[in-house]
């Protein structure tokens, strides 16, 4: 364990004050005063380490900051475990508002060779790609407004396929005459496709990049 990560667990030796929304197991040692600061460090990437393995979900900093002292930074403690996978075939991934364990990119096709993954493919057409991406940008929207993007009526099975992927739900009701659904993307979505958050989505010049002249819808109600 190098000094840096000594010093910063010699700065985390507060014990914290009982609250109501700490849901911390009655008796889990948080604070692990016992240890020597470098081995404190090290049970502290571990604990974080194995709520991250256990999850399938993105874990937020709140819920992980709840198995490490008061003091120790989250962050921190995740860019030392990121270094201890270096060289493996997982890596740590921000998205979605958290964290998350997922299997790098070089080794989808081993994954694929081994086992049956057809249940977790998204077979996406390239007008499905188009209509998830306007409604990405474009959120809340309604079929409406979508045929205003693309100039031609929006399947109900499209929309319907989008939902059985959950990478889009159903959002507030429009204020207009019939109050129609609109849709919005999922967190699901942000995992999918390695976001942090809707400020992620790509701009017009990279899109424009990629190879679409148009860039991103206009954003706003739908």
């Amino acid at each position: 364990m190098s000094s840096e990560s000594g010093n910063r667990a010699r700065s985390s030796n507060m014990r914290p004050g009982k609250s109501a929304k700490d849901r911390s197991e009655p008796d889990l040692d948080r604070e692990l005063a016992d240890l020597p600061p470098e081995l404190r460090w090290r049970e502290w990437i571990r604990r974080i380490e194995a709520v991250l393995f256990a999850s399938a979900l993105p874990v937020p900093r709140e819920d992980l900051a709840r198995v490490v002292g008061q003091g120790a930074s989250v962050e921190l403690l995740i860019e030392d475990l990121d270094a201890d996978l270096e060289g493996r075939a997982f890596e740590i991934a921000q998205v979605a508002g958290g964290w998350i364990f997922r299997t790098r990119p070089a080794y989808a096709p081993a994954i694929r060779a081994a086992a049956d993954v057809r249940d977790q493919y998204l077979d996406l057409r390239e007008h499905d790609v188009a209509v998830l991406a306007a409604i990405a940008y474009r959120q809340p929207i309604t079929r409406d407004g979508l045929k205003d993007i693309f100039g031609k009526e929006i399947s109900r099975d499209l929309i319907g396929r989008l939902h059985a992927l959950d990478l889009i739900a159903t959002g507030p009701r429009a204020p207009r005459r019939g109050a129609p659904y609109t849709f919005v993307t999922t967190e699901k979505f942000l995992v999918v496709f390695g976001l942090e958050s809707l400020d992620d989505l790509p701009d017009r010049e990279q899109l424009e990049d990629a190879g679409f002249p148009g860039g991103p819808p206009q954003v706003g109600a739908g």
